[in-house]
């Protein structure tokens, strides 16, 4: 592929994020030193960051025509086919950004790997020159991440490169029907997650971490029990949050692996704050009251993260 532009994707720091809440950086600093916060710490944090920036800039901006795009900008900005996607910030970016990008591959950039894990970053300032230089000559390895996609009755979509959470948006009690396979059932419950494998370390795995954790206090044995997956599997796993019985509920479905052959149908029947959101943001969610049904299974189109 031949590319003709680079979007440089980046997000506000902890720092700035602070200064727009409090109007002025002397507000801000009061603020977290009055709470007995390091204000130093923000200050570092944001300078690491830009200087990783500035660095990534100068290169990049010798290569092709680029564009730098704020994360909140993400959902409305327009990409095309020959756009290449250089991510600068936390995993929680790559995996926002993935969502937006198509197939279009990603060069994703630790700018601090001192404070970010970088699950999902495996270039840094350091090396990511090698990584640029082969993906502008076509000769990168690509990492292929199945991604989940709800889709609702008048069509609105939403796709999730970790997992979906589908329920009430204060996590109050969600009442839907559920339907899976040949079962369906009414549901009172906290909401579920429907995870892909790259989420399977994360939120799905708090819930195994309960069951298993309850599982031993309760003398049921040491086994404990998880559900993997890799990252390009074609399948997602649903689990049910908190489930409640009563005489108009039930709580027998509630897990399941969904693939192209078994979607998952929920049914909203909540007359408000039902959501549907992914990967943590609720900013960008598709309301979900009564009278909406949703299908989720896996995207057509794979996230593609360029690898060393």
């Amino acid at each position: 592929m031949e590319f003709e532009r680079i979007v440089l994707v980046k997000n506000k720091t902890r720092l700035e994020k602070l200064i727009e809440k409090f109007n002025t950086k002397p507000q801000a600093k009061f603020y977290i030193e009055h709470s007995g916060g390091d204000f130093e710490d923000y200050e570092q944090e944001h300078n690491t960051f830009y200087n990783s920036l500035l660095t990534v800039q100068r290169t990049v901006t010798r290569q092709l025509k680029t564009t730098v795009l704020e994360k909140d900008f993400l959902p409305s900005y327009i990409f095309t086919d020959t756009d290449l996607i250089v991510v600068l910030g936390q995993d929680g970016l790559v995996a926002n950004t993935a969502k937006y990008v198509g197939s279009n591959p990603i060069l994703a950039i630790n700018p601090d790997p001192e404070r970010n894990s970088g699950v999902l970053l495996p270039f840094n300032v350091g090396n990511y020159q090698d990584g640029l230089a082969q993906s502008l000559r076509g000769n990168v390895g690509i990492k292929k991440v199945t991604l989940a996609e709800a889709e609702l009755n008048d069509g609105q979509k939403l796709l999730a490169f970790n997992d979906f959470f589908i329920g009430k948006a204060n996590h109050t009690s969600a009442r839907y029907r559920i339907t899976f396979g040949d079962q369906t059932e009414t549901q009172s419950s906290s909401g579920l997650i429907v995870s892909t494998g790259a989420g399977s370390t994360g939120w799905l795995s708090s819930v195994f971490n309960e069951y298993n954790g309850l599982s031993q206090f309760f003398g049921a044995g040491s086994s404990t029990y998880s559900y993997e997956m890799q990252w390009d599997d074609d399948r997602l796993c649903f689990i049910v949050r908190e489930p409640y019985r009563s005489p108009s509920t039930s709580s027998k479905l509630v897990v399941g692996a969904v693939n192209k052959q078994i979607k998952l149908t929920i049914e909203s029947q909540m007359p408000e704050n039902g959501v549907i959101f992914s990967d943590g943001v609720l900013e960008d969610y598709l309301e979900f009251n009564s009278g909406r049904k949703v299908s989720t299974g896996t995207a057509s189109e794979k996230a593609c993260l360029i690898s060393r």
